[in-house]
């Protein structure tokens, strides 16, 4: 597909983790822009939740159930997808597990999990729609990278982090790789963001001086992270690739 027929036509696009919190936001933004969106989850039923308030029908917006660790469901969901629309144009890289734990406290068990779903699940996902894409001559791939994974974390866990900068990296590995071909390959490194989930790290007592740290005095808007993804997923940013966009309210500045 070409850039210019894919301007023509409602494209297809897959977002994992979409049950809940960025990733549900980052999927009614897409479905709002005029895609037919693949709304995945771990938890079926949270993605079934999320995609009949986009469209009950199933016409333009379904459910998945996807282990984004394992590497042949990916390889599912695309067969699905192109059971059901004949093709999908994107994948929004958005699954993944936050923990806190103190480094010195993590098991090599839970340092594994934390890596095989927030790297593993990036990796697996870039691999199987992008030799999807490539074949097609047309892509985009969208990655939610974090601050943490460029500042070594201060709220989150080392694995976190370490997954975090690890999917920056990757980013460029496959941008590189797919370019070529048609597909763009970005990420966006969101700060602390006005969700449920920074309430949850950030202790109440804590929450004052934290957002006293950061320059712009505020948790970031969410709707403006799926903005972004929605821009990077268009034809129009086709000379962007490799990049990781930071919204980070100036905490960290490259």
């Amino acid at each position: 597909m070409s850039p210019a027929s894919a301007n023509e036509a409602a494209q297809a696009v897959l977002v994992t983790g979409a049950g809940q919190g960025l990733g549900a936001i980052i999927a009614a933004q897409l479905h709002s822009a005029g895609w037919k969106v693949a709304v995945s989850d771990l938890d079926g039923a949270a993605a079934r939740a999320v995609a009949d308030t986009l469209d009950a029908s199933g016409a333009t917006a379904c459910a998945l159930a996807l282990d984004v660790a394992r590497h042949a469901a990916f390889e599912t969901a695309l067969a699905s997808l192109q059971a059901r629309w004949g093709g999908v144009q994107a994948l929004v890289n958005n699954a993944a597990v936050t923990v806190a734990t103190p480094v010195m406290d993590i098991a090599p068990d839970e340092f594994q999990r934390v890596l095989s779903i927030n790297a593993g699940g990036v990796f697996a996902g870039s691999q199987v729609f992008g030799r999807h894409f490539a074949a097609n001559g047309y892509g985009r791939i969208v990655n939610l990278a974090s601050l943490a994974g460029q500042n070594g974390g201060t709220a989150t866990g080392a694995h976190y982090a370490a997954s975090k900068g690890a999917i920056v990296t990757l980013t460029k590995v496959f941008a590189r790789e797919l370019g070529p071909s048609g597909v763009t390959v970005n990420a966006v490194a969101p700060g602390p963001l006005d969700l449920p989930i920074v309430y949850r790290t950030v202790p109440a007592e804590r929450m004052g001086a934290f957002l006293g740290n950061i320059p712009v005095g505020a948790l970031g808007d969410p709707s403006y992270v799926a903005a972004t993804v929605a821009h990077l997923l268009s034809p129009a940013a086709g000379f962007v690739t490799g990049a990781t966009w930071d919204i980070n309210g100036g905490l960290y500045l490259r």
